[in-house]
């Protein structure tokens, strides 16, 4: 069962990944690059001041921080400990993909630190913004989902990789959500 499933992965990472072409190779290194997005951040960080106390913007930030750092770690530790190799890193699949960065990245691909952070950060700041700004959560899914997508076009990850980095993303960004509305309430920081 699972050697099948991981067969259907393989297949579903090659059709894919070899759906682009040389025309769209910038547009995904640029999308998946997390430097180019700091822009996006801050204002998802001004949009949240803005519907917020100072002191509760302040505990937001550290939230934030926590949950970045959890969702990362908790990534690193998955990869670490399945050990699934990047399909970049695969010798048989070298002659069928398009690996369009310069180097495939780290060894292992279990699952996608990109899908499991951008998740996170779109399920909780879509949660956190719903009332004032109602379809912004789905314009953060949108951007997640392309996230997750550009790591499969350049090559780096499975389609598991980041379905799974999407599942664990969403999790933590619901529970992070969970614990700034405890926090809120608990020190009637509104």
């Amino acid at each position: 069962m699972l050697e099948q499933l991981l067969q259907l992965d393989t297949e579903l990472f090659l059709y894919l990944n070899n759906l682009g072409t040389t025309t769209w190779d910038a547009f995904w290194m640029f999308y998946t690059t997390k430097f180019y997005w700091i822009p996006f951040y801050a204002v998802l960080l001004f949009l949240i001041f803005r519907q917020q106390t100072l002191k509760m913007f302040l505990v937001t930030l550290v939230v934030i921080a926590l949950m970045v750092t959890f969702t990362d770690q908790i990534t690193n530790l998955f990869k670490h400990g399945f050990m699934r190799p990047r399909p970049c890193h695969e010798e048989t699949l070298e002659s069928l993909m398009r690996l369009v960065k310069p180097y495939c990245g780290g060894k292992y691909g279990y699952f996608s630190g990109h899908a499991s952070n951008s998740m996170a950060v779109a399920v909780f700041t879509g949660l956190l913004l719903r009332h004032k700004y109602k379809n912004l959560i789905f314009i953060l899914l949108f951007w997640s989902a392309l996230m997750g997508y550009s790591r499969i076009y350049i090559g780096v990850h499975y389609p598991l990789d980041v379905f799974s980095g999407f599942v664990f993303g969403a999790f933590s960004g619901f529970m992070f959500y969970k614990l700034t509305q405890y926090l809120k309430n608990k020190y009637e920081l509104r």
